[in-house]
């Protein structure tokens, strides 16, 4: 009876996914069936650690992160867990082999979140690391279904791309980020003097780590290349609009893709994908 509650606790990672991210639900939906439940449970486990620092104001974020952490080692250690997305993400964890050290470095970031830091180049690349790039890493894992030499292979295309999704991120959601959070992740930045020289300067910085990282999805196998090639399109598309979005609407405006215009990017993804990709 085990087995149907390890199909509940990947069915809730799903919803879970569905819930929160319609364009990440598109880009899972394109990859092969025999990876997306184990891509459901990564979204689904960073996803709980992302609302106990983003969303769960009035209560002791601090000592919620903490029993997170607790339950998480917890889970890996008996291979079990009663909360379904844990036990959905320790079985994903065990039958890739997923570098544990990703998972600490993932919560090392969620933790930085629960403080006031003022952000040079080395803790914003420290908080960008265990935020998205190991992330990106623990999806490679499981893109490459366990085989090594292939994730070292593909390791620092996957990296880039982790970055260049999260510093999207953080242009998109810098009102809530700095109004609401109090955060302001940029490195020497003060968000006071936010003009469109600085916007354009991390724009920069953004587009290369985007041609990097498009070279590593060529690369990636035919079981998942579809998928996180859609889910590069979406964050072209959204980045695009950033950039023609100016500064200050930037930090006081998010800027937002439509459904339908992610449902149409997914049609035309396609067709450039069997073009340029075959």
């Amino acid at each position: 009876m085990k087995r149907l509650f390890d199909d509940l606790s990947y069915r809730i990672s799903k919803e879970t996914t569905r819930q929160y991210s319609t364009s990440f639900s598109l880009g899972i939906l394109a990859l092969s069936p025999k990876v997306r439940n184990p891509i459901y449970a990564v979204y689904g486990y960073v996803r709980l650690a992302d609302e106990i620092v983003d969303s769960f104001h009035g209560y002791d974020k601090e000592k919620l992160l903490k029993g997170f952490r607790e339950e998480t080692f917890q889970a890996l250690e008996y291979k079990i867990s009663l909360n379904p997305i844990l036990q959905a993400f320790q079985d994903t964890v065990h039958r890739f082999g997923i570098d544990l050290n990703l998972i600490k470095q993932f919560l090392k970031s969620m933790e930085m979140d629960l403080q006031k830091i003022d952000y040079n180049s080395e803790l914003y690349n420290e908080y960008i690391l265990g935020s998205a790039e190991v992330v990106g890493l623990m999806c490679l894992h499981i893109f490459v279904e366990g085989n090594s030499s292939e994730f070292e292979r593909l390791k620092p295309f996957a990296m880039k791309l982790g970055s260049a999704f999260q510093k999207v991120n953080f242009l998109r959601d810098m009102k809530d980020d700095y109004q609401i959070l109090g955060r302001s992740y940029f490195p020497d930045v003060d968000i006071s003097f936010f003009d469109n020289k600085i916007k354009s300067d991390i724009e920069k910085d953004i587009e290369e780590e985007f041609k990097e990282a498009l070279l590593g999805i060529k690369k990636l196998p035919s079981s998942s290349r579809f998928g996180v090639y859609l889910a590069y399109r979406y964050y072209i598309s959204l980045f695009k609009k950033i950039k023609r979005t100016s500064a200050h609407t930037i930090i006081n405006k998010r800027v937002r893709i439509s459904n339908s215009r992610k449902i149409s990017l997914m049609m035309s993804s396609y067709l450039q994908y069997k073009t340029s990709f075959l």
